[in-house]
């Protein structure tokens, strides 16, 4: 036991910890990438005058 925990309590928590984290960072990253959406450093054009961005 190591501070009052047991193994088969870490053995449970541990991979859900690593989980979540996953997932926070992949949330992350999809926030991050949708401010290149429809910019000319990602897809290499501007959008014309009146012209409506890809996503709705």
């Amino acid at each position: 036991m190591v501070l009052g925990l047991s193994r088969q309590y870490l053995w449970t928590v541990v991979p859900l910890l690593g989980f979540w984290f996953g997932s926070f960072l992949d949330d992350k990253e999809t926030e991050r990438m949708t401010m290149f959406r429809d910019k000319s450093a990602l897809y290499g054009r501007t959008l014309k005058e009146g012209e409506k961005p890809s996503w709705p």
